[in-house]
């Protein structure tokens, strides 16, 4: 794989990384939205309002696989970098070669 600070072709490392929950008081978190007054109230309060009557019933959780998240560490100057995009996979195997 390339590395962008050898400038050159070397053999990486690959890791899975875990993803982590989003933290109380990132910007999209329910903790937030609730400080700022929303999912309250009259009118259409958009995302934050109440769910359907079947929203636990037919399309929940549709997606039946997650996008990978891989790390690629270079051999020569131990340098880390991160997948530029993922794609969908159920299951993700690496066998040390």
């Amino acid at each position: 794989m390339y590395c962008k600070h050898c400038k050159k072709h070397t053999i990486h490392k690959v890791a899975q990384v875990k993803g982590r929950e989003r933290g109380s008081l990132k910007h999209g978190s329910i903790n937030r939205a609730r400080g700022r007054g929303l999912g309250r109230g009259y009118g259409n309060l958009g995302s934050y309002g109440s769910k359907g009557a079947m929203s636990g019933w037919k399309r929940y959780g549709a997606k039946s696989s997650k996008k990978t998240n891989l790390k690629f560490k270079c051999s020569v100057c131990s340098k880390e970098q991160t997948q530029s995009s993922g794609f969908r996979t159920k299951k993700v195997e690496l066998t040390g070669e």
